[in-house]
């Protein structure tokens, strides 16, 4: 089932509001299944909603065993499982592998036991360097700004040893060479795939092991940290040793390979260039599908566009996994936002690939000091799914994108909750701007999020031309066209095949391919009209001119 499915992102905090407290929850969701349903997605995908202090928007996980009293209970849980089945929808949730929360039972017992201790084993606790043990145990650096090592304190009050978080401070990294975190995640899968669910999105599916010499890293001149890149031989990143960890988890899903639900699944986050090592972790032994972030940071042009797509496809099909594309999420701005930019990303047919990927959060500091034509990008956005969802293999929709949402650029900065912003010096400010609470209905904030509370984060005005109830009666909403869109992606067999042909295109900036046998897609990314080929026009993100496909707007043809 997953190997063409669409997935859509729920963000719990921010998806709906049963309780009316100003943060979403579990029953919220549940509320929503009904709206997803009619949407036509085949699986949900929830982002963390295990108990947390939030630090790091969940993904500072106290207990992978149970559900944030802020979301609710196991048995909303259940309940939310149950009915997402009985819908139709298939349920992933996120797993967090690299590190755990500073809240975690482990690691108080870390902090309370001696160095060289049982308990401290369980994460990667080092002595400093310097006469004193003063300085860090090595140069790296956190991706959210400053060192990725912390000074403990020792019980009498003097400096003790230093922990590795590759994120916050709050997050310390789990030490996977140690046996029990292994065994550990082992029952957490069992745990939930017994619960009912289908598959995990793992988290930084390319951090969890490292080089145990911790060696340094060339310095990044900016912050005289060293740098996060992640060149073959990083010794933070894509380490040999996370093979061993997927090939692990791969025979714990593989036990649950029922034909009542079809096996359960992985998809891993990873950025990581070239193709050739993303596609390594989709081996038949390994994980099942994996993020291709190359087309979501690819610039608005047809050479890009097809450049991603030239190399993505066959280099899965090299595998025997299918691709899996995906436009946004919950660390990188806005589509509707990022395509309205004067740049709108990279350009994959001049950029050569030997460092890591663009960090979602250095991308969002670079596009938020730009400008936004917020018209342009949600024309193009429209078009960008109407793409996304006719290439071959899997599909995600990130909360809100149904709605055309905008990044929220503006929210005043003593709001500002991701840990980028206090780790960079309030520098850069973080994601919380796709993080919105979403709006449902009415005129007015919350925009039926929930009743009347002030939702965790505040929702622009302007949202009120954009709510589900607006859209939902709007024939040319962008809500209607993903609802369109999905419904022939079901129904018409050329989507569910592998088999994509592009076509040469004669002028103008044109991405054109043949699905299966008798459908084709075309995507003008000039400035001006262009025409079709011969054809039935199945949908199209804007209406035609003279049977021309206008500028930054694609169709669906049957031939």
């Amino acid at each position: 089932w997953w190997r063409h499915a669409v997935v859509y992102q729920v963000y719990p905090r921010s998806f709906a509001d049963a309780d009316n407290d100003g943060t979403g929850d579990v029953r919220g969701i549940t509320e929503k299944l009904p709206y997803l349903a009619e949407l036509g997605v085949d699986a949900v995908w929830v982002s963390p909603w295990y108990p947390s202090p939030l630090l790091d928007g969940g993904y500072d996980v106290a207990d992978y065993c149970d559900i944030s009293p802020d979301f609710g209970t196991l048995a909303d849980a259940d309940a939310f499982i149950a009915k997402a089945h009985e819908l139709g929808i298939r349920v992933l949730i996120d797993l967090v592998p690299n590190h755990s929360s500073w809240e975690h039972p482990w690691f108080k017992e870390a902090l309370a036991a001696a160095p060289g201790s049982p308990e401290r084993d369980r994460y990667v606790f080092r002595d400093g360097r310097g006469a004193d043990g003063e300085l860090p145990p090595n140069n790296w650096a956190s991706i959210f700004g400053g060192p990725a090592w912390t000074r403990t304190t020792d019980p009498d009050g003097t400096p003790g040893q230093w922990y590795l978080h590759l994120f916050d401070t709050s997050q310390p990294d789990w030490n996977w060479d140690n046996p029990e975190i292994p065994a550990m995640f082992d029952d957490v899968l069992r745990f939930w795939f017994d619960r009912g669910i289908d598959g995990f999105r793992v988290d930084v599916a390319d951090a969890m092991a490292k080089d145990p010499a911790l060696p340094d890293v060339a310095v990044d001149p900016h912050t005289g940290l060293g740098t996060n890149d992640k060149r073959v031989g990083s010794p933070q990143w894509d380490h040999a040793g996370v093979a061993t960890i997927q090939r692990r988890w791969r025979a714990v899903a593989d036990e649950y390979a029922d034909t009542e639900l079809g096996g359960r699944v992985f998809v891993a986050e990873a950025y990581l260039d070239p193709i050739e090592r993303l596609v390594e972790y989709v081996r038949p032994d390994r994980l099942h599908t994996t993020f291709n972030f190359d087309a979501l940071i690819s610039a608005w042009s047809a050479d890009s566009q097809r450049a991603v797509i030239a190399k993505t496809v066959p280099a899965h099909e090299s595998v025997g996994a299918p691709t899996t594309w995906v436009l946004g999420n919950h660390d990188n701005t806005r589509v509707a936002t990022r395509y309205g930019k004067p740049t709108t990303g990279r350009d994959y047919t001049a950029v050569e690939h030997e460092d890591a990927a663009l960090d979602p959060i250095e991308l969002g500091a670079a596009l938020h000091a730009m400008p936004t034509d917020i018209e342009l990008g949600r024309r193009r956005a429209r078009a960008a799914a109407l793409l996304e969802f006719s290439l071959p293999g899997g599909a995600y929709i990130y909360q809100g994108e149904e709605l055309g949402l905008d990044e929220v650029e503006d929210i005043p900065e003593e709001l500002l909750q991701d840990p980028a912003w206090e780790r960079s010096g309030h520098r850069v400010r973080g994601r919380d701007g796709c993080r919105v609470p979403l709006p449902w209905s009415g005129e007015a904030p919350p925009f039926g999020f929930g009743v009347d509370a002030s939702p965790w984060l505040p929702q622009p005005a302007r949202w009120a031309a954009l709510t589900a109830e607006k859209q939902d009666a709007d024939p040319a909403s962008t809500l209607n066209l993903y609802r369109a869109a999905l419904k022939l992606r079901r129904e018409r067999a050329d989507f569910r095949t592998d088999a994509l042909a592009f076509h040469a295109v004669d002028g103008g900036d044109v991405l054109a391919f043949t699905r299966g046998s008798g459908t084709v897609a075309v995507v003008n990314f000039g400035a001006e009209p262009v025409e079709l080929p011969a054809g039935e026009v199945l949908l199209s993100s804007v209406d035609l001119v003279d049977g021309r496909l206008p500028s930054d707007a694609a169709v669906w043809l049957a031939v």
